[in-house]
């Protein structure tokens, strides 16, 4: 089983996640953070780092986050590697607070 970012993270980008991790499984696009399956090893650090509760085992998914899954995994080969923690963009505590935000990813 892989972690799996979901659509909480969509123009948060809060990077405490990447800063855990020890294998830096992270990639980065504009506005969002996605997990690449084939490099996460399980190791559950970067669920309780994460600010807006969006990293999830994907056996535990929220049924209307499914889509990422297949979305983290195709990120992956796409975006490039995080490995340190950065700011998160100005507006991201506001963003933080705000529901259905799928329209919003940049990819």
């Amino acid at each position: 089983m892989t972690y799996v970012v979901t659509e909480s993270c969509i123009k948060c980008k809060y990077t405490d996640c990447v800063e855990v991790c020890p294998v830096d499984c992270f990639v980065e696009g504009p506005n969002f953070l996605a997990i690449d399956p084939a490099t996460c090893i399980d190791c559950t650090l970067c669920v309780a780092e994460c600010p807006v509760n969006a990293i999830y085992p994907e056996a535990d998914v929220p049924p209307d986050q499914v889509e990422f899954i297949a979305l983290n995994a195709e990120l992956a080969k796409k975006w490039r590697v995080i490995a340190a923690m950065k700011a998160p963009p100005p507006d991201a505590d506001q963003w933080a607070k705000v529901g259905d935000k799928r329209q919003y990813l940049e990819v």
